[in-house]
């Protein structure tokens, strides 16, 4: 498939055993055309000579400030018409932008699509997601984005859960977000991961929908 760029924001830090498998699993796509920009947030180990050595990268540093900085040091020079967030420990399913970004130009009201994950060790603990039955529910990191979007959203903010974050102001901002049926990447669990195997404590995103929902009636209850 053919059609607007698509910059692919990575985020890196001490992922030199799974970088290179990633990264090829980013340039196996089959959609064209990307640029890849991979930020690496301070890594102490290969992962800044593995990320190099793929001609392909557009590759940036940065001192050790998390992955939402990092993405935002990415985002900010990116050229593409749509950002597509990836982990620098998973693995893009060839087809992933062709059916996301697929989404995007044939419904123009939509602003974001999600995917489905499927894991290659299934994390400790996960749970299911009680609207779509996924083991630790929607990865965020599945997010393809307008970038004209996030430039009228702002960037994602470096708490904890930025990502949900930034989904929560997407919708209070009348944008629409769709969870797409396919499997779109396979989570790895390691053990170091910051999201994985999160317990129910995380609010998947259809319930960031109705919280809105809800809090926007509230508000409307009291004028």
């Amino acid at each position: 498939m053919t059609g607007p760029l698509v910059s692919v924001v990575m985020p890196v830090y001490n992922a030199e055993e799974f970088l290179a498998e990633a990264l090829e699993s980013v340039f196996a796509q089959d959609y064209d055309p990307i640029e890849v920009i991979v930020v690496n947030d301070g890594s102490e180990d290969r992962s800044g000579e593995i990320a190099r050595s793929f001609p392909g990268v557009r590759y940036f540093e940065q001192e050790n400030q998390g992955a939402s900085t990092a993405r935002n040091h990415a985002i900010r020079r990116a050229r593409g018409e749509y950002l597509a967030f990836v982990d620098a420990d998973d693995i893009q399913l060839p087809t992933r932008l062709a059916i996301q970004v697929g989404y995007l130009i044939e419904h123009p009201d939509v602003a974001c699509t999600l995917g489905r994950q499927r894991w290659i060790e299934e994390p400790p603990g996960a749970v299911r997601d009680p609207v779509f039955g996924d083991l630790d529910g929607i990865p965020l990191v599945s997010i393809v984005v307008r970038r004209s979007v996030f430039v009228e959203l702002g960037e994602l903010r470096p708490e904890y859960s930025a990502d949900s974050e930034f989904l929560i102001r997407l919708r209070g901002a009348g944008h629409r977000f769709v969870v797409l049926p396919e499997v779109v990447l396979l989570r790895r669990y390691h053990g170091r991961n910051v999201f994985a195997g999160r317990g129910p404590g995380i609010m998947p995103p259809m319930y960031l929908k109705a919280k809105l929902d809800r809090e926007r009636a509230r508000r409307q209850g009291r004028q």
